[in-house]
């Protein structure tokens, strides 16, 4: 069996230590309850640390991390308060990840987007709209009125989207949390 390059060990380094990167301790407002947890907690921090500073991804895990997803825990060299740091400079907000609704999960009695409606009336124009509902974990009723307020144009057009800031600006700001530098005036240029 040939042994694995460094590349490619440090491009799993995460997926190979999820205990490390999982653990409740890395989570941020978690306090160790005593010196044995707060040894335990440094010692996994550095090791995340470790496997991030040394992964080839880690710009691109950081941008997505800061931009794309709200990832809880440690990620990409930061915490999740770090992340939010970054975000905050940048003016950027991030929706935290729906993934009841993506894995089907269905809550009785909750509010429907009706720019979700449209949306995927949208992208599946050859769907039912008994489907849409399903897919929503919504009536169809509820469907039917949506569609028939942006008709009328009773919904409102959402604001447009935020402008994406760069790669570099993620980092430079990134940079500036991590060492706790003044933010300059010129980095969201």
């Amino acid at each position: 069996m040939k042994p694995q390059t460094t590349t490619a060990i440090s491009e799993q380094a995460c997926v190979e230590l999820a205990t490390v990167f999982q653990h409740p301790l890395l989570e941020d407002g978690q306090t160790p309850a005593n010196a044995r947890e707060r040894h335990l907690q440094t010692r996994l921090m550095h090791q995340a640390e470790q496997a991030c500073g040394s992964c080839p991804l880690l710009q691109r895990c950081l941008y997505n991390a800061v931009v794309e997803h709200d990832v809880a825990g440690y990620c990409a060299g930061t915490t999740a308060s770090q992340r939010n740091a970054i975000r905050a400079r940048l003016g950027l907000r991030v929706k935290p990840e729906d993934l009841d609704s993506f894995a089907g999960v269905v809550t009785p009695n909750r509010q429907i987007d009706p720019h979700e409606v449209l949306r995927l009336r949208a992208a599946n124009p050859h769907d039912s709209l008994e489907t849409i509902a399903q897919r929503l974990g919504c009536s169809l009723s509820t469907v039917k009125r949506h569609l028939r307020k942006a008709r009328t144009s009773q919904i409102q057009p959402r604001a447009l989207r935020q402008v994406r800031p760069s790669m570099e600006q993620v980092l430079l700001v990134a940079r500036q949390v991590l060492r706790r530098e003044p933010a300059s005036r010129d980095q969201a240029a």
